[in-house]
């Protein structure tokens, strides 16, 4: 049953000119009809250069307003309206505006995992992966970085000659992982190296053998030397790590390492989505469209 769905899902992409992004936050079943799966920026850049005239996103909202943004041209779904991030929707203009007024020569950095409309008011926008290099490159001292209070202070941590303004905002899921978590899988587990991403706590990147994306998270564990791993990000990474490299082991830093939002698309949401019976098109004004995608303009021209 599952293999028919997703064979129909493959047949109908061909025939209605579909291009399938997918988070690696998906399910297995989901990322082995997608055309690409990564990180959600890199998905949206992978977007803009197919030949396909319509996207179905399989993450969440802001993913989906990135591909847009980027390809405007293309008819952008998303797989499941109801997949949000709690984190992207944590500040909205007013507040950054504010920011803006009250600290006057601050550059305002965004991170990827926030809305298209929040985008507008901020200056550069930069990726887990990129946020280091990128904040090093801007040519003020002074940085405003919103959402994410442990992504900003890991980079804080790299970059200590430059002033960091950060918010109380971030990832709840990543958020609730403690030094204890890492304690007891450690315990359980002595001989796995701890791979951790940056929007954990500092308390948790902290006892990490290395703090990187999702994709780099997964780009270690295959090429490394390693046999036992404990990884610290949504838990479907340690999934596709399995199927990926089956002679390696690999622990979750926490049975609760859990997105509600990821997880809520399901196969059958591609499949509707694929028909045009479901998801919901990402409709965007081109004055907010050209006015958000500035900052990530200016991501690519600090090297990100």
């Amino acid at each position: 049953m599952l293999k028919d769905l997703q064979q129909e899902i493959l047949r109908l992409k061909r025939e209605r000119d579909v291009c399938i992004l997918a988070h690696s936050y998906m399910s297995e079943d989901i990322c082995e009809v997608a055309d690409f799966t990564g990180d959600s920026y890199a998905l949206s850049v992978k977007a803009k250069s197919t030949p396909q005239s319509s996207v179905v996103m399989c993450g969440v909202r802001f993913m989906a307003e990135t591909v847009k943004m980027l390809s405007p041209d293309k008819r952008v779904v998303l797989a499941n309206p109801d997949a949000g991030c709690p984190m992207a929707e944590q500040f909205d203009k007013d507040i950054v505006l504010q920011l803006k007024e009250s600290m006057p020569g601050y550059t305002v950095v965004a991170y990827v995992n926030t809305t298209a409309e929040l985008k507008t008011v901020c200056d550069v926008c930069v990726t887990s992966s990129s946020a280091v290099k990128i904040c090093r490159a801007i040519p003020s001292d002074d940085i405003i970085f919103i959402p994410d209070i442990n992504l900003g202070t890991y980079v804080k941590g790299q970059i200590p000659e430059k002033n960091f303004k950060l918010l109380s905002g971030g990832c709840p899921t990543h958020a609730r992982m403690t030094k204890d978590d890492v304690l007891k899988a450690r315990a359980a587990h002595p001989r796995a190296l701890f791979l951790v991403h940056p929007e954990c706590r500092s308390q948790v990147t902290a006892l990490a053998d290395y703090v990187g994306s999702t994709t780099g998270i997964m780009d270690f564990a295959e090429k490394s030397d390693a046999e036992e791993f404990i990884i610290g990000t949504e838990n479907a990474i340690v999934e596709h790590l399995q199927y990926r490299c089956p002679e390696k082991k690999f622990y979750p830093l926490s049975k609760d390492l859990v997105c509600h939002n990821m997880k809520i698309t399901t196969l059958a949401d591609v499949y509707n989505a694929v028909c045009g019976s479901g998801g919901e098109e990402i409709v965007m004004e081109e004055g907010m469209r050209l006015a958000a995608v500035r900052c990530i303009e200016k991501m690519i021209e600090y090297g990100g």
